[in-house]
């Protein structure tokens, strides 16, 4: 008995001390791991406050400007329209009702214009004679006139054609306009971002669309300057070598002039 209590006492002491080790904890530091950990642990921080941030900023862009206030004050209205020259045939005016068609929907054959501007003859054997020995200068300025009679019925058909076609096109762009300002104004919440993009891009392409026409109407104008200059020009021109002939031959002519006069009296007798 007293050899079996030994044993035992012995079996108990070991699982004791065996239970003591199995329960005991060993502390392992690995500084770099620990600095590792606390700066992800920052960064995921700064990437949260990062997202929320844009997030917050989001819902606040997404929100319509119809919430804060009534955009119906930013319409404009009594917006003035296109007019039309009046060309119905009611006697309100006798001569040029085609032409006021013409600048109303445009005329690219420049037949209205044909018919309210004076006819020109059409040059032929009367300009053969000139530009004949001591006349070299008469076909050059009948020439010179020819053209800019020339340029300035081009330039008038063209811009009357053009200038019909904008003034149509110009009712047509100021439906747009006010289709548009109406999605503009409109307070609806449930319109998207995309829709007010695309809001964005039709006010840019009716910018460009303003722009084209105007570009239109200042060449017009150029145009017409030019045909003023041309016939200023002519003019000058004309002038200067009236002036230069004089100078060049002014002294010869008085002094022929003179003598012609001079023989006329010798020789004039009363009848």
């Amino acid at each position: 008995m007293t050899r079996h209590r030994s044993i035992v006492l012995v079996a108990v002491t070991l699982l004791g001390i065996g239970s003591g080790f199995a329960g005991a904890q060993i502390v392992v530091t690995d500084p770099a791991t620990t600095i590792k950990n606390a700066a992800i642990a920052v960064l995921k921080d700064n990437v949260f406050d990062v997202l929320t941030n844009q997030a917050t900023r989001l819902r606040k862009m997404a929100k319509r400007l119809s919430l804060a206030t009534n955009l119906d004050k930013y319409a404009v209205t009594d917006t003035p329209e296109w007019r039309i020259h009046w060309f119905i045939d009611d006697g309100t005016f006798l001569y040029a009702n085609p032409y006021h068609a013409a600048l109303n929907y445009g005329d690219g054959s420049g037949s209205a214009f044909t018919e309210v501007a004076r006819e020109r003859i059409a040059p032929g054997s009367e300009l053969t004679g000139l530009g004949g020995e001591g006349d070299t200068n008469a076909f050059e300025v009948v020439a010179s006139q020819l053209a800019t009679l020339d340029v300035a019925d081009s330039t008038i058909i063209a811009g009357t054609d053009q200038t019909g076609q904008l003034r149509y096109n110009g009712r047509r762009e100021l439906d747009a306009i006010i289709a548009l300002e109406t999605d503009v104004v409109d307070p609806s919440p449930s319109q998207s971002a995309t829709a007010v993009l695309e809001k964005i891009s039709g006010a840019g392409l009716i910018r460009a669309r303003q722009q084209q026409a105007r570009v239109q109407f200042l060449t017009g104008i150029v145009e017409q300057l030019l045909i003023d200059n041309k016939r200023s020009r002519d003019t000058e021109a004309a002038v200067m070598n009236m002036q230069l002939n004089r100078l060049r031959d002014g002294r010869a002519a008085n002094m022929s002039l003179v003598a012609g006069a001079g023989d006329a009296l010798r020789s004039w007798k009363q009848p």
